[in-house]
């Protein structure tokens, strides 16, 4: 296991993004005020950053936070590579200088890596082990989503359990102004998946309780499908509630996997991309029928704008770069200092 902590400087003009960012953070989705219903368009800009820049180191990472208004933030970077077991497994924790906000952010799927790839296509069936009330629920999950999942799951508890004993991420030994009182969880592709897993394996035998009891809301980009039938419905309910699910309207991977490798499904609250603004969706994206639509949304990477254009998907759409702009409010300035145009 790679373990890299750092802590962010302070920065300067035209920065912070958001002033006060902590505190907005902690006040949203927060049950006991009556906030815990509906989706923060600030919350989904936030996670959407720190969701996209996952794929990037963690003084990276951290400089980006702080940028958007986690100054002097402990960001830990927790990795874990297993090349025969298509183990490609990254976490990253972002606290609050004061302690009382921490995000978990997993890794997508790295472009470059044939293993990781490879994993993504090991459906597999493994399942979870979930309490619900007096029953146990044990849906079938995505074997390869999973197992990266657990590869870093225990490493992840530990340091939760730091912020909630009120130290620093960056410097386990030294006490912060106060414990953790929030935590938001994201991700974005294959780390959308993960964020879910975790939600959901906080029900599990064995799992940390107080975890569950300050998770605030997931939010996700671009994720597929994790989890297959028998389908957990006291539990999806349970973390459906938090889940706010990201779909751009032509991008294919959430419609993964496709139908022909076995039942899955989504859950909880969707939001698609349409007619320039984030909309709720009354129904979630369903799966891909057409398995030839993968090699034809690959090969629209290539293509020119109208050729593009025609067809039902294209991988383009999944960058992390396009949810972050969309997500991003106009009149802001964005993360690398300017103004550009930004989305609903």
């Amino acid at each position: 296991m790679q373990t890299s902590r750092v802590t962010a400087e302070r920065t300067g003009t035209p920065f912070p993004v958001y002033e006060n960012l902590a505190d907005t953070l902690l006040a949203a989705h927060d049950a006991s005020t009556g906030a815990s219903t509906g989706r923060d368009s600030t919350v989904a800009h936030v996670l959407a950053t720190c969701a996209g820049y996952a794929y990037a180191d963690a003084g990276t990472l951290a400089t980006m936070m702080a940028r958007l208004g986690l100054e002097a933030n402990a960001c830990v970077q927790l990795t874990q590579v297993v090349d025969a077991m298509y183990i490609y497994s990254t976490a990253n924790l972002v606290q609050s200088c004061c302690g009382r906000v921490v995000i978990l952010s997993y890794r997508g799927t790295e472009l470059a890596s044939i293993g990781n790839w490879l994993g993504d296509l090991d459906s597999g069936s493994e399942t979870l082990n979930l309490l619900a009330d007096d029953a146990v629920e044990t849906p079938r999950v995505h074997a390869g989503f999973h197992r990266n999942f657990r590869a870093t799951r225990w490493a992840v508890d530990q340091e939760l359990t730091a912020a909630l004993q009120g130290r620093s991420l960056a410097e386990p030994d030294r006490k912060l102004e106060h414990p953790m009182q929030a935590l938001f969880v994201t991700g974005h592709s294959l780390g959308a998946a993960m964020a879910v897993l975790f939600a959901l394996s906080l029900s599990e035998r064995g799992a940390n309780p107080a975890l569950d009891g300050w998770l605030r809301a997931v939010y996700t980009f671009g994720g597929p499908m994790a989890i297959g039938e028998p389908f957990p419905a006291k539990a999806a309910a349970r973390v459906g509630a938090r889940l706010y699910r990201h779909v751009m309207p032509d991008d294919p991977v959430p419609t993964l996997p496709p139908a022909a490798w076995g039942r899955f499904a989504h859950f909880g609250h969707e939001y698609r991309y349409t007619e320039g603004q984030w909309q709720r969706s009354e129904s979630a994206v369903t799966q891909l029928t057409r398995v030839g639509e993968i090699p034809k949304s690959l090969l629209a990477v290539l293509a020119n704008e109208q050729r593009r254009a025609s067809l039902r998907y294209t991988a383009a759409a999944h960058g992390p770069h396009h949810y972050l702009a969309t997500l991003r409010p106009a009149g802001r300035v964005t993360e690398f200092g300017d103004y550009a145009a930004g989305g609903a």
